[in-house]
């Protein structure tokens, strides 16, 4: 009788908590210098931190918010785990930042004291501020408070409203190397066998790598390429791997890695259309998905 792999657990720890940065040594070297030199020129006091999802943005931004406040000063962090309602009370559903979330953090600002140390005001991210709020957060930019630094993650360049980027000095950052992503994986999940055709699905993004391990992605993206490119497989096999990236909505989208992986680009935009239509229309997570892997085998 086989015996069955122990499943195992991965801690991964929130930016706020991550003091393990790996890669962006240029950007964090540049904010270093002008940090530095802060007496001679003036630094700019807002800093946007662009780039895709996963790549150590937060932490970044997080390294640097402690260098500047020092535990002494004051630190106002604005996202989707501090976000509030109307009422000031805890805001777990929804995907967006309300503008009481940011009125409650300008409202403490003012009440903070001014004893010449810096204060920090973190946004984790920019894209997920609804219109409102980001307005509210465009006001308090035109005037900036006086030694007061604004971190501002953001995904996607484009969500944030053309007025806001004016304001900030934006620092593109790149997706992570293949040997930077096997450096974290190492620290963060020891002896635990990253396959290269995993590090070459996160596209420079360890946290899609976190992701998929905290869920069993990476195992079920393995069946499922197995199951595309084994000539014997059967619509039972398709089915069946089809149920298990059902069983959450964060898996969906492997099946897209899986046309990318097989170059069949133009299968791409009808995927995203029929995954994005499984909520918009409530169709059946596994039938609908067991439809795309269907046309995809048929493309091999």
């Amino acid at each position: 009788m086989a015996t069955k792999k122990k499943e195992v657990l991965f801690d991964f720890p929130k930016p706020i908590d991550n003091d393990c940065l790996i890669g962006h040594e240029e950007t964090l070297q540049t904010f270093i210098n002008a940090w530095n030199g802060r007496n001679e020129h003036s630094i700019h006091p807002v800093w946007m931190l662009c780039g895709p999802h996963g790549i150590g943005k937060a932490t970044l931004a997080y390294k640097i918010a402690k260098m500047v406040y020092g535990d002494v000063g004051d630190f106002f962090i604005i996202d989707m785990e501090n976000n509030i309602d109307k009422d000031g009370k805890p805001k777990t559903e929804g995907k967006e930042i309300t503008v009481y979330t940011v009125r409650a953090m300008i409202k403490k600002m003012q009440m903070s004291s001014m004893s010449g140390k810096w204060r920090v005001v973190l946004i984790d991210s920019v894209d997920e501020l609804n219109l409102a709020a980001e307005n509210a957060i465009l006001k308090l930019l035109e005037e900036p408070p006086q030694q007061t630094l604004f971190l501002l993650v953001t995904h996607q360049l484009s969500n944030v409203l053309p007025t806001v980027r004016s304001r900030a000095r934006v620092e593109k950052m790149r997706p992570l190397t293949i040997s930077q992503l096997r450096e974290l994986c190492i620290k963060f999940m020891g002896e635990e066998e990253i396959s290269s055709a995993m590090l070459k699905l996160a596209n420079g993004s360890f946290g899609k790598i976190a992701n998929l391990k905290a869920c069993g992605g990476d195992v079920i993206y393995e069946e499922l390429l197995n199951v595309l490119t084994d000539k014997k497989s059967t619509a039972s096999d398709m089915m069946s791997i089809a149920v298990k990236i059902a069983s959450a909505p964060a898996l969906y989208g492997i099946v897209l890695d899986a046309i990318a992986y097989f170059g069949l680009a133009d299968l791409y935009p009808m995927a995203s259309n029929t995954i994005a239509d499984i909520n918009r229309l409530n169709l059946r997570p596994d039938i609908t998905l067991f439809k795309i892997i269907t046309e995809i085998k048929k493309c091999l």
